[in-house]
């Protein structure tokens, strides 16, 4: 398939130069910073640490900066007239299908973790605490989607072809887990083949960010607000009060379960499924100077 392109005016050298995929990159991190820092200060002038619901409106409100900045970067940078990535039109299916997706998926993978006596419940804490989880997997969600899959994955993918960003986003996605509390390297390799290949592949499919906005955000709240277990290094109190037994492999030690072996084997071949329906359905980009050569035949035939 053909990659997104900006809409770069004829005869212009500006708009050449700002369109180029590195400079575009450039202006969505700088783009994502300034979304960030006003983000903060408005999170910070709405939560307050003992209202779980403050939290939430806080993480939407986050949310809604994030998708309003890129949309942004969309139309008046890349000049696009349409921000295909947030279409409406089937947008909540979408999201619905990543939520029932990410749930389901980690709960399998604790399913596994169980049945070979790494995961008990001990016991129950109350449902208020599935507030401060829910405001973090939404924030997390919709600001890495937007920065790994919109952002990153979107402009390298439509300068090297499908591959090469696939394995430079999955790289960068491992490597920035490893500045969090009890990130090893097995950990940020896992993160890199589970979340990497999924999220990307998933992006692929439907070429719009919400199934993977909504699969990253159920994987991270059932992880830390159901099931109780610490998300990438960050101990979460959870609706289960869980006792974890065994070695690394099989529970992902103090770093969480998207380090043990049950969520790289389940996470990744559910990825590598996305991928193969990515490919039968032409979902995949060839690098520009492939597009380049298939492209001079038929200039010549013409």
């Amino acid at each position: 398939m053909e990659p997104i392109r900006p809409i770069t005016p004829p005869n212009s050298l500006v708009w050449r130069i700002v369109h180029f995929p590195i400079v575009l990159l450039l202006i969505g991190i700088a783009l994502l910073f300034g979304a960030a820092v006003i983000a903060g200060k408005v999170s910070h002038a709405v939560q307050h640490a003992d209202n779980g619901w403050l939290a939430v409106l806080a993480a939407i409100l986050v949310a809604a900066i994030f998708i309003a900045f890129y949309c942004a970067f969309v139309r008046l940078v890349e000049r696009r007239p349409a921000v295909a990535e947030f279409a409406l039109p089937g947008a909540v299916k979408e999201l619905v299908a990543g939520v029932l997706g990410g749930l389901l998926l980690f709960s399998v993978v604790v399913g596994i973790i169980a049945v070979f006596g790494g995961y008990r419940v001990i016991g129950q804490h109350p449902a208020s605490v599935l507030l401060p989880m829910l405001a973090i997997s939404i924030t997390s969600g919709v600001t890495e989607e937007i920065a790994l899959r919109g952002i990153f994955f979107r402009l390298v993918e439509s300068w090297l072809g499908t591959w090469i960003a696939l394995i430079l986003s999955a790289a960068l996605f491992g490597a920035l887990h490893l500045k969090n509390p009890n990130a090893t390297l097995l950990a940020g390799t896992a993160i890199a083949l589970e979340a990497g290949i999924m999220l990307a592949a998933l992006y692929m499919l439907t070429r719009r960010l919400w199934a993977a906005i909504g699969l990253h955000a159920a994987w991270n709240f059932a992880q830390g607000g159901i099931y109780g277990i610490a998300v990438s290094g960050f101990r979460q109190d959870g609706i289960f009060i869980p006792r974890l037994t065994g070695s690394d492999l099989l529970t992902g030690g103090s770093f969480g379960a998207e380090a043990s072996l049950p969520a790289m084997i389940a996470a990744t071949a559910f990825g590598v499924i996305l991928l193969i329906l990515a490919y039968r359905r032409g979902r995949f980009v060839k690098p520009f100077w492939a597009r380049k050569a298939a492209a001079q035949p038929a200039a010549l035939q013409e």
